[in-house]
């Protein structure tokens, strides 16, 4: 994600707005940062202990790990299960770098697999096929909010003994199969940079497991590989959860549920709005030219956690162009591929290599979405989109 989320001009529909959740619970937040402040114990505070017990059970797994951010927590996890030179982890190209920097940080190779056009997740199929005897783990990225096919995956993660780690992080929330992203791999990473639909205050992650021996190693590799004794048998980082964080997770963590049904509902009326504007096919339609808008599919919403919005829209750039002046908020998540990015040029990847990558970087686009936007924000929305391709 970006470092910051800006408001267009005029801040009349913002992309993300954070401002209207911090109303609401603003006195629970000072109640629980006040006691913080007076102890002044910012690291390693209770409060870290309580967020990882009550997300463990939100997320019906047996260890959460609080880690200083997304990132981190997925170079923790690869580190503890000793990822390094010479190997090969196989992802999606369709994602924030952090996916592909960590297993480079470590001297390891990034193996992409193309997604599938429609969900933008890693295809299984495609997964397979790359499979090597250099192939140490596999990270699929829960994109946007929705989970990604698990049982293939899982089912060569067996086959293969290979382990999964699942890129949650913007994924909070998300489920499939009655089962919480981030509990079906050996470990699953979280990210609660602000605009996440759990969002702290600053950086902030996460690692969940089933495995206590990992989860033990997790907690010595975030506090430089110390152990109980404060001997260090490997190296690891300064990778801890600030207290004052998990405060503000904590208190969040509470409206989660709520938030998230707002978050759907929203995705609901979006799509109704688009079919009714004639910009989108309704759900058992068929696409044709006069539809200029492929919205994500809603009847899996139970599932789908909507951290973003996303459409994939014709003429996207003008499109934003024509929002921004507006005053409406949009964004492209992402722009550029990761095999197509300059850091990873040495790497021989060509234009051309992930096609249905490569598609969605030109067409996506994301909409204002948060719990507290109001209809009439959305029916403006689906109207200047309208407005931009009706026009002659």
């Amino acid at each position: 994600m970006p470092a910051a989320v800006e408001d267009p001009p005029g801040g009349e529909i913002p992309l993300l707005d954070l401002r209207s959740q911090h109303r609401q619970i603003q006195a629970e937040i000072s109640a629980a940062i006040g006691p913080l402040i007076e102890r002044q114990r910012f690291i390693n505070g209770p409060e870290v202990a309580l967020f990882e017990s009550a997300m463990a059970d939100y997320l019906g797994v047996e260890h959460a790990i609080g880690m200083s951010s997304g990132t981190d927590a997925l170079l923790a996890v690869l580190m503890a299960i000793g990822i390094g030179s010479g190997d090969e982890v196989i992802t999606t190209p369709f994602s924030f770098i952090s996916t592909a920097e960590v297993i480079l940080r470590l001297g390891a190779r990034p193996v992409f697999a193309d997604i599938s056009g429609e969900s933008y997740l890693i295809r299984p199929s495609a997964v397979r096929k790359l499979l090597s005897n250099r192939t140490r783990a596999i990270i699929p990225v829960h994109l946007y909010g929705k989970v990604c096919r698990m049982d293939e995956l899982l089912d060569l993660s067996t086959e293969r003994g290979i382990p999964i780690i699942e890129d949650c992080a913007q994924a909070m929330g998300a489920r499939q199969n009655d089962r919480a992203a981030g509990s079906f791999g050996l470990a699953g990473t979280f990210s609660f940079f602000p605009s996440k639909n759990l969002g702290g205050w600053g950086d902030g992650g996460m690692v969940t497991t089933n495995d206590a021996d990992l989860a033990h190693k997790l907690r010595c590799t975030r506090e430089h590989g110390a152990d109980d004794n404060m001997c260090y048998p490997f190296l690891g980082g300064n990778f801890r959860l600030d207290t004052i964080q998990a405060a503000v997770l904590n208190v969040k963590l509470g409206h989660l549920d709520e938030w998230l049904k707002a978050r759907k509902t929203a995705a609901r009326y979006y799509v109704q709005l688009m079919v009714e504007a004639g910009l989108a096919a309704g759900q058992n339609e068929t696409r044709h030219p006069g539809h200029h808008l492929l919205p994500p599919p809603v009847w899996d919403e139970r599932d789908h956690a909507f951290n973003l919005f996303v459409v994939q829209a014709e003429r996207r750039d003008a499109l934003k162009t024509h929002l921004a002046s507006l005053g409406i908020g949009s964004a492209v998540y992402y722009t550029t591929p990761l095999h197509l990015q300059p850091c990873l040029s040495d790497m021989g990847y060509r234009p051309g290599d992930f096609p249905a990558a490569e598609e969605a970087a030109r067409s996506v686009l994301a909409l204002p979405l948060y719990p507290e936007i109001g209809r009439d924000q959305q029916k403006r929305v689906v109207e200047a989109i309208a407005e931009f391709y009706h026009r002659v």
